[in-house]
């Protein structure tokens, strides 16, 4: 089936409590080549909102194998990046851009994003697209609990919300899936630029 995410969430839970510095039962390891393709380098251990962070991407990093299986090849997965979909959040730029401003923009983003995956699941219902979801959440209250200035992050509105929703309707079958698949397409991408930025500036 489309879209099918396989991080299941006793894993963060468990990796959540390893970087709080609780004890576990015995050992946890993540499934063999679970890998973002980019992994965190500050050389330390990791914290809870970095691990919130690599258990999104290893998430979204699948739906480039769900993508190809859909399309068989009839549409290349790099046509993802030129897609266009109205109201994506910016990503965090690398120059100029202090880790603080891109925890917001990061916040920011991905309450965006959490309404957009509203049309992720409306088009595949039967997915597991709930573990993006789930992930997402559990990076939003981390990332909560470490930006500061939270009176300066826009937040939508309910009417903002129905008029995103209305935005990235299609009225043909193949606009709409391509729209789900160019949001998390994009989510993936928006979450590798901000972890850039964040773990960069951390290891300094």
């Amino acid at each position: 089936a489309a879209l099918s995410y396989l991080l299941p969430p006793l894993l963060l839970a468990a990796a959540l409590r390893l970087a709080a510095g609780a004890p576990l039962e015995g050992p946890t390891e993540s499934p063999a080549g679970e890998t973002s393709g980019e992994e965190l380098e500050t050389g330390r251990p990791e914290d809870a909102l970095a691990v919130a962070l690599e258990s999104v991407l290893r998430a979204t990093k699948r739906h480039k194998k769900e993508f190809l299986a859909e399309f068989q090849g009839e549409v290349k997965y790099e046509f993802l990046d030129r897609y266009k979909i109205p109201s994506l959040p910016a990503k965090c730029p690398y120059s100029n851009f202090g880790q603080d401003a891109c925890l917001r923009r990061l916040l920011e983003g991905l309450l965006v994003y959490s309404v957009l995956l509203k049309h992720v699941e409306q088009e595949y219902p039967l997915s597991r697209i709930s573990e993006v979801r789930y992930y997402s959440n559990v990076l939003i209250k981390e990332v909560e609990n470490k930006v500061k200035e939270r009176g300066q992050v826009t937040t939508l509105s309910s009417s903002q919300q129905e008029q995103l929703l209305r935005a990235v309707d299609r009225s043909d079958t193949f606009h709409r899936r391509m729209t789900a698949h160019g949001i998390l397409y994009n989510l993936h991408y928006f979450l590798v630029d901000c972890r850039r930025v964040i773990v960069n500036k951390r290891a300094r």
